[in-house]
Protein backbone atom coordinates (compact mmCIF):
# COMPACT_ATOMS: atom_id res chain seq x y z
CA UNK A 1 0.00 0.00 0.00
CA UNK A 2 1.18 3.49 -0.71
CA UNK A 3 1.61 6.10 1.66
CA UNK A 4 3.25 9.29 2.34
CA UNK A 5 5.59 10.52 5.08
CA UNK A 6 3.78 13.40 7.17
CA UNK A 7 6.35 13.37 10.18
CA UNK A 8 9.44 11.71 11.11
CA UNK A 9 10.40 10.95 14.92
CA UNK A 10 13.89 9.24 14.03
CA UNK A 11 12.43 5.74 14.76
CA UNK A 12 8.79 6.06 13.82
CA UNK A 13 6.71 7.71 10.94
CA UNK A 14 3.54 8.99 10.55
CA UNK A 15 2.35 8.16 7.38
CA UNK A 16 -0.79 8.91 5.11
CA UNK A 17 -2.30 6.49 3.07
CA UNK A 18 -4.28 8.06 -0.55
CA UNK A 19 -7.53 6.69 1.30
CA UNK A 20 -6.53 9.36 4.38
CA UNK A 21 -6.00 6.82 6.60
CA UNK A 22 -3.08 7.13 9.39
CA UNK A 23 -0.30 4.91 10.48
CA UNK A 24 2.63 4.37 13.13
CA UNK A 25 5.39 2.90 10.54
CA UNK A 26 8.51 1.75 11.14
CA UNK A 27 11.88 0.85 8.72
CA UNK A 28 11.87 -2.66 8.29
CA UNK A 29 15.23 -3.79 8.49
CA UNK A 30 18.10 -1.35 7.48
CA UNK A 31 17.59 0.58 4.13
CA UNK A 32 20.27 1.29 1.62
CA UNK A 33 19.21 4.46 -0.31
CA UNK A 34 20.41 4.39 -3.82
CA UNK A 35 23.40 7.51 -4.23
CA UNK A 36 21.83 8.86 -0.78
CA UNK A 37 23.37 8.03 2.88
CA UNK A 38 22.14 10.22 5.38
CA UNK A 39 21.42 10.44 8.86
CA UNK A 40 17.86 10.25 8.22
CA UNK A 41 17.14 7.16 5.52
CA UNK A 42 13.18 8.32 5.58
CA UNK A 43 12.19 11.58 5.77
CA UNK A 44 8.60 13.86 5.82
CA UNK A 45 7.64 14.23 1.68
CA UNK A 46 9.08 10.65 1.01
CA UNK A 47 6.50 8.71 -0.97
CA UNK A 48 6.99 4.70 0.17
CA UNK A 49 5.17 1.15 0.30
CA UNK A 50 3.79 -0.07 3.67
CA UNK A 51 2.85 -3.37 4.99
CA UNK A 52 0.27 -2.69 7.62
CA UNK A 53 0.31 -5.26 10.71
CA UNK A 54 -1.90 -7.27 12.96
CA UNK A 55 -3.35 -5.34 16.03
CA UNK A 56 -5.21 -2.19 16.83
CA UNK A 57 -2.81 0.02 16.68
CA UNK A 58 -2.55 1.44 13.63
CA UNK A 59 1.21 0.15 12.94
CA UNK A 60 2.78 -0.47 9.56
CA UNK A 61 6.32 -1.52 7.96
CA UNK A 62 7.80 0.91 5.41
CA UNK A 63 8.81 -1.71 2.76
CA UNK A 64 9.91 0.35 0.24
CA UNK A 65 11.31 3.82 -0.16
CA UNK A 66 10.02 5.22 -4.14
CA UNK A 67 12.68 7.66 -5.65
CA UNK A 68 12.87 11.31 -4.36
CA UNK A 69 11.92 13.59 -7.34
CA UNK A 70 14.18 16.01 -5.22
CA UNK A 71 15.07 16.70 -1.56
CA UNK A 72 16.91 19.60 0.65
CA UNK A 73 19.70 18.92 3.01
CA UNK A 74 22.04 20.46 5.12
CA UNK A 75 25.11 19.37 7.13
CA UNK A 76 23.70 17.24 10.26
CA UNK A 77 24.53 18.91 13.38
CA UNK A 78 26.34 15.87 14.81
CA UNK A 79 28.19 14.66 12.06
CA UNK A 80 30.13 16.72 10.65
CA UNK A 81 30.75 14.65 6.70
CA UNK A 82 27.26 13.41 7.51
CA UNK A 83 23.97 15.42 5.74
CA UNK A 84 20.51 15.76 7.32
CA UNK A 85 17.59 15.54 4.74
CA UNK A 86 15.15 17.67 5.59
CA UNK A 87 12.34 17.04 3.35
CA UNK A 88 11.72 15.43 0.33
CA UNK A 89 9.56 16.38 -2.90
CA UNK A 90 8.98 19.50 -2.12
CA UNK A 91 7.37 22.05 -4.77
CA UNK A 92 9.15 24.96 -3.60
CA UNK A 93 10.92 26.46 0.06
CA UNK A 94 9.92 29.56 2.00
CA UNK A 95 12.52 30.71 4.55
CA UNK A 96 11.43 32.97 6.91
CA UNK A 97 13.52 35.88 7.84
CA UNK A 98 13.43 38.25 11.02
CA UNK A 99 15.75 41.46 11.08
CA UNK A 100 15.16 41.99 14.22
CA UNK A 101 14.21 39.52 17.62
CA UNK A 102 15.99 37.40 16.36
CA UNK A 103 18.46 38.57 13.43
CA UNK A 104 18.51 36.44 10.05
CA UNK A 105 22.05 37.28 8.86
CA UNK A 106 22.47 37.81 5.01
CA UNK A 107 25.11 34.66 5.39
CA UNK A 108 22.77 32.22 6.40
CA UNK A 109 19.91 33.30 3.51
CA UNK A 110 22.36 33.21 1.27
CA UNK A 111 23.63 29.63 2.33
CA UNK A 112 20.31 28.70 2.39
CA UNK A 113 19.36 29.89 -1.64
CA UNK A 114 22.57 27.83 -2.19
CA UNK A 115 20.79 24.70 -1.25
CA UNK A 116 17.69 25.27 -2.72
CA UNK A 117 19.33 26.10 -5.84
CA UNK A 118 21.79 23.35 -6.40
CA UNK A 119 18.61 21.12 -6.46
CA UNK A 120 16.56 23.03 -8.28
CA UNK A 121 13.45 24.09 -5.80
CA UNK A 122 12.12 27.39 -6.20
CA UNK A 123 13.22 30.30 -2.79
CA UNK A 124 10.76 32.41 -1.69
CA UNK A 125 11.93 35.35 1.17
CA UNK A 126 9.43 36.01 4.08
CA UNK A 127 10.57 38.59 6.25
CA UNK A 128 8.40 38.52 9.20
CA UNK A 129 7.89 40.56 12.27
CA UNK A 130 7.64 43.72 10.37
CA UNK A 131 5.60 44.91 13.50
CA UNK A 132 8.85 45.40 15.20
CA UNK A 133 11.23 47.65 12.23
CA UNK A 134 12.35 50.73 13.20
CA UNK A 135 13.54 53.05 10.50
CA UNK A 136 16.88 50.76 10.37
CA UNK A 137 15.18 47.31 9.65
CA UNK A 138 12.37 48.95 7.27
CA UNK A 139 15.69 50.55 5.36
CA UNK A 140 17.24 47.12 5.41
CA UNK A 141 14.66 45.27 4.44
CA UNK A 142 14.32 47.46 1.29
CA UNK A 143 17.83 47.23 0.72
CA UNK A 144 17.22 43.17 0.81
CA UNK A 145 13.64 43.55 -0.72
CA UNK A 146 15.84 45.20 -4.30
CA UNK A 147 18.83 42.68 -4.35
CA UNK A 148 16.99 39.38 -4.16
CA UNK A 149 14.56 40.70 -6.25
CA UNK A 150 16.86 41.89 -9.43
CA UNK A 151 18.29 38.42 -8.98
CA UNK A 152 15.18 36.84 -9.71
CA UNK A 153 13.98 35.83 -5.62
CA UNK A 154 10.11 36.63 -4.83
CA UNK A 155 10.34 38.85 -1.42
CA UNK A 156 7.12 39.93 0.89
CA UNK A 157 6.95 41.18 4.04
CA UNK A 158 4.49 39.81 6.93
CA UNK A 159 3.88 40.45 9.87
CA UNK A 160 1.78 37.58 11.82
CA UNK A 161 1.20 39.78 14.79
CA UNK A 162 -0.78 42.52 12.67
CA UNK A 163 -2.34 40.05 10.41
CA UNK A 164 -0.63 41.50 7.61
CA UNK A 165 1.30 39.89 4.31
CA UNK A 166 -0.64 36.47 4.91
CA UNK A 167 -2.67 36.14 2.00
CA UNK A 168 0.56 37.46 -0.57
CA UNK A 169 1.99 34.41 0.93
CA UNK A 170 -1.20 32.21 0.72
CA UNK A 171 -1.51 32.32 -2.47
CA UNK A 172 2.11 31.20 -2.99
CA UNK A 173 1.05 27.80 -1.30
CA UNK A 174 -1.66 26.95 -3.08
CA UNK A 175 -1.61 23.68 -4.23
CA UNK A 176 1.83 23.27 -3.65
CA UNK A 177 4.14 21.15 -1.02
CA UNK A 178 6.16 24.36 0.78
CA UNK A 179 8.92 23.31 2.80
CA UNK A 180 8.73 26.28 5.77
CA UNK A 181 12.65 26.81 7.30
CA UNK A 182 14.13 29.49 9.37
CA UNK A 183 15.91 30.47 12.37
CA UNK A 184 13.80 29.25 15.69
CA UNK A 185 12.09 32.14 16.85
CA UNK A 186 11.21 33.55 13.46
CA UNK A 187 7.53 32.81 13.16
CA UNK A 188 6.95 29.46 10.86
CA UNK A 189 4.56 27.80 13.96
CA UNK A 190 2.55 31.15 14.22
CA UNK A 191 2.65 31.27 10.59
CA UNK A 192 0.78 28.44 9.98
CA UNK A 193 -1.11 28.87 12.92
CA UNK A 194 -2.57 31.73 11.09
CA UNK A 195 -2.77 30.13 7.94
CA UNK A 196 -5.23 27.50 10.03
CA UNK A 197 -5.91 28.05 13.67
CA UNK A 198 -7.34 24.15 14.13
CA UNK A 199 -3.54 23.02 13.56
CA UNK A 200 -2.53 25.24 17.19
CA UNK A 201 1.23 24.69 16.94
CA UNK A 202 2.68 25.21 20.05
CA UNK A 203 5.21 28.65 19.73
CA UNK A 204 7.25 30.39 22.27
CA UNK A 205 8.65 33.92 22.84
CA UNK A 206 11.90 34.42 21.71
CA UNK A 207 14.69 34.11 24.60
CA UNK A 208 14.98 37.53 26.16
CA UNK A 209 18.79 36.96 27.33
CA UNK A 210 20.18 35.74 24.07
CA UNK A 211 17.90 37.00 21.23
CA UNK A 212 17.69 33.67 20.17
CA UNK A 213 14.40 31.74 19.20
CA UNK A 214 13.80 28.45 21.30
CA UNK A 215 12.82 25.33 19.68
CA UNK A 216 9.82 24.55 19.38
CA UNK A 217 9.58 21.99 16.45
CA UNK A 218 11.55 19.32 17.51
CA UNK A 219 10.54 16.98 14.10
CA UNK A 220 9.49 18.27 10.60
CA UNK A 221 5.91 17.80 10.11
CA UNK A 222 3.86 18.46 7.41
CA UNK A 223 0.42 19.29 7.10
CA UNK A 224 -2.49 19.54 4.57
CA UNK A 225 -3.88 23.17 3.75
CA UNK A 226 -7.73 23.16 3.82
CA UNK A 227 -7.39 25.60 0.07
CA UNK A 228 -5.34 22.94 -1.40
CA UNK A 229 -1.34 22.19 -0.71
CA UNK A 230 0.87 21.20 2.30
CA UNK A 231 3.30 22.55 4.41
CA UNK A 232 6.53 21.03 5.95
CA UNK A 233 7.38 22.89 9.42
CA UNK A 234 10.47 22.32 10.70
CA UNK A 235 12.63 22.93 13.64
CA UNK A 236 15.04 26.20 13.89
CA UNK A 237 18.01 25.62 12.72
CA UNK A 238 20.43 27.80 13.67
CA UNK A 239 23.47 27.47 11.50
CA UNK A 240 23.07 26.17 7.78
CA UNK A 241 26.16 24.03 6.78
CA UNK A 242 26.44 23.25 2.85
CA UNK A 243 27.15 19.47 1.93
CA UNK A 244 28.11 17.69 -1.38
CA UNK A 245 28.87 21.31 -2.97
CA UNK A 246 32.41 21.92 -4.19
CA UNK A 247 34.35 25.22 -4.45
CA UNK A 248 34.60 25.17 -8.36
CA UNK A 249 30.65 24.35 -8.68
CA UNK A 250 29.59 27.40 -5.32
CA UNK A 251 29.53 30.12 -8.39
CA UNK A 252 27.07 28.11 -10.17
CA UNK A 253 24.37 28.38 -7.72
CA UNK A 254 24.70 32.69 -7.61
CA UNK A 255 22.02 33.20 -10.12
CA UNK A 256 23.56 36.61 -11.02
CA UNK A 257 27.08 35.04 -11.30
CA UNK A 258 25.81 31.97 -13.83
CA UNK A 259 25.59 34.34 -16.95
CA UNK A 260 29.43 35.60 -16.40
CA UNK A 261 31.32 32.58 -15.34
CA UNK A 262 31.25 31.60 -19.10
CA UNK A 263 33.29 34.74 -20.00
CA UNK A 264 36.07 34.12 -17.13
CA UNK A 265 39.55 33.90 -18.87
CA UNK A 266 39.96 30.43 -17.30
CA UNK A 267 37.16 27.97 -17.17
CA UNK A 268 38.28 26.39 -13.66
CA UNK A 269 37.84 30.10 -12.07
CA UNK A 270 36.88 30.64 -8.39
CA UNK A 271 35.89 34.55 -8.90
CA UNK A 272 38.78 35.82 -6.47
CA UNK A 273 41.87 37.14 -7.69
CA UNK A 274 42.14 35.29 -11.32
CA UNK A 275 43.06 37.83 -14.06
CA UNK A 276 40.08 38.32 -16.82
CA UNK A 277 37.53 37.05 -14.41
CA UNK A 278 33.74 38.56 -15.35
CA UNK A 279 32.46 38.32 -12.31
CA UNK A 280 35.02 40.57 -10.34
CA UNK A 281 34.69 42.84 -13.02
CA UNK A 282 30.60 42.84 -12.85
CA UNK A 283 31.55 43.32 -9.06
CA UNK A 284 33.37 46.15 -9.97
CA UNK A 285 31.17 47.89 -12.23
CA UNK A 286 28.23 47.28 -9.97
CA UNK A 287 26.44 44.61 -11.67
CA UNK A 288 26.39 42.47 -8.88
CA UNK A 289 26.15 43.71 -5.34
CA UNK A 290 29.43 43.86 -3.33
CA UNK A 291 27.26 41.98 -0.31
CA UNK A 292 26.29 39.10 -2.49
CA UNK A 293 29.47 38.84 -3.59
CA UNK A 294 31.33 38.84 0.40
CA UNK A 295 28.99 35.98 0.94
CA UNK A 296 30.16 34.06 -1.94
CA UNK A 297 34.10 34.91 -0.93
CA UNK A 298 32.88 33.13 2.32
CA UNK A 299 31.08 30.36 1.45
CA UNK A 300 33.56 29.64 -0.92
CA UNK A 301 36.23 29.97 2.30
CA UNK A 302 34.60 27.50 4.59
CA UNK A 303 34.26 25.23 1.73
CA UNK A 304 36.98 22.08 2.60
CA UNK A 305 36.06 20.33 -0.63
CA UNK A 306 36.16 16.86 1.31
CA UNK A 307 33.73 14.24 0.01
CA UNK A 308 30.73 13.60 2.59
CA UNK A 309 30.06 10.13 3.35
Amino acid sequence: MKALVYKSTGSWYVVKTSSGSLYNARIKGKFKLEGITSTNPVTVGDEIDIEIEDGEDRSAVITRIHDRRNYINRQSPSHKYQHHIIAANIDQTLLVCTLREPRTSQGFIDRFLVAAEAYHIPAVLVFNKSDLHREKERLQFEERKEMYEAIGYTVILMSVEKNEGIKEVQKILWHKTTLVSGHSGVGKSSFINALVPSFALKTQEVSGWSGKGLHTTTFAEMYDLPFGGRVIDTPGIREFGLVDISKQELSHYFPEMRPLISECQFNNCLHINEPGCAVKAAVESGEINVERYVSYYNILDSINDKEYK
